[in-house]
């Protein structure tokens, strides 16, 4: 089957490198697989211990803490990130299963029931807030509030009467709320956590959820878009996974490596270090460049193309190591549902409209999703 998106095809990757200025900052891509999978493994080398610096590019202009447990290293990493796993474990619940997949059914029930859907604010939005509140055992009705925030939290795109109040607001909200009457929620949970023998501060707090709120969001939303694309432009596939539903296994994981929304996260060097030949400063930054790991065509035969039941396959779209994404198992019960539900209830799908999402940098362009697109849905 044909590629999905346009692969990341780095004009160096066969010296294992690529250097792309951002922000001013030169930042040395690690694109080869292997390397990839070393670096992230080493955090006394490529250390996760840098505020604000994890992602690419920085985010000190839009927010005000820490993000945990992702900027920090072993052990902290390991007992920051305790703290909040049995939220995301939660993903494994029959009970959240069973709300997921009514919740997919209901969103199919007005995307079929309407001539043509934006899939990206109208489907796949409402299905990453909304199957959230699942995780934080939240009531659904905060994902009315999520939602108006649009794609990305950190600039709230509503505006006039459902201009709503930033992220960082609204979880001092919720932690005031959760301090003055704790439940069985996430924030909650926070509130009474305790971290080396004391409580957590509000700055850990806000750190834990600043990362809960804008680390799965996108990610989720491209991912759904995308394969709906997908689907809608290879019939066959539909048709293949519906042939035997066992497949979609198999099939959720080729999505996920052939998407790869996250093109790269950072590490810091806290040392000089010379990678592929390039010298990275004391606090210098390299990039762990997962879509170009997950094209490396030493490890993924044809990687370009799309093979919905290609195993083994040894993806980094969700990292690798001790970072490993805690919401893996959440996207993947989300993934996997939507492609059970459109095989079972699905005719067709066809794209009406479609408006390319490109990330331009200096050293490369990559298509990885959809800025809008507009799908007829029908039944079968």
């Amino acid at each position: 089957m044909s590629e999905l998106h346009d692969p990341f095809r780095a004009p160096r990757r066969e010296s294992g490198i690529l250097k792309c200025e951002f922000q001013g900052e030169e930042v040395p891509m690690i694109l080869r697989h292997a390397d990839v999978r070393r670096a992230a493994k080493d955090w006394a080398i490529f250390s996760s211990d840098a505020p604000f610096r994890v992602p690419i590019p920085s985010e000190e202009e839009v927010r005000s803490m820490r993000q945990l447990p992702i900027e920090t290293d072993p052990p902290e990493h390991t007992d920051y990130r305790a703290i909040i796993e049995p939220f995301f474990r939660r993903a494994k619940d029959p009970g959240v299963i069973a709300s997921v997949e009514r919740l997919v059914d209901a969103l199919l029930d007005v995307a079929m029931g309407r001539d043509s859907i934006e899939v990206v604010h109208e489907f796949a939005l409402p299905l990453q807030s909304r199957a959230l509140t699942f995780l934080l055992n939240v009531p659904e009705t905060e994902a009315e509030t999520w939602i108006r925030w649009g794609i990305h939290v950190f600039r709230v795109e509503a505006t006039g009467a459902h201009q709503e109040v930033g992220l960082e607001a609204y979880l001092h909200q919720q932690f005031d709320r959760a301090e003055a009457d704790p439940g069985d929620d996430f924030f909650s949970a926070l509130t009474q956590a305790t971290y080396g023998g004391r409580a957590l501060s509000r700055d850990e707090m806000m750190g834990f959820a600043n990362l809960t709120f804008a680390g799965g969001r996108d990610t989720i939303i491209h991912s759904v878009s995308s394969i709906l694309a997908y689907l809608g432009r290879h019939p066959e596939a539909l048709e293949f996974l519906r042939e035997d539903p066992q497949r979609i296994i198999h099939a959720s994981e080729e999505f996920f490596r052939t998407i790869t929304p996250l093109t790269h996260i950072g590490r810091v060097c806290p040392v000089e270090t010379t990678v592929h030949g390039a010298v990275v400063p004391p606090r210098g930054r390299v990039s762990l460049c997962w879509a170009s790991a997950n094209q490396d065509e030493t490890v993924f035969d044809t990687p370009e193309d799309v093979r919905l039941d290609r195993k083994p396959n040894p993806h980094l779209a969700f990292g690798f190591g001790a970072h490993l994404c805690i919401g893996a198992a959440h996207a993947r019960l989300l993934v996997r549902t939507l492609l059970h539900k459109c095989t079972a209830r699905v005719g067709s799908i066809s794209v009406l409209e479609a408006v390319a999402r490109v990330e331009k940098e200096a050293a490369y362009e990559r298509r990885s999703a959809y800025e809008s697109l507009t799908l007829r849905i029908t039944p079968l």
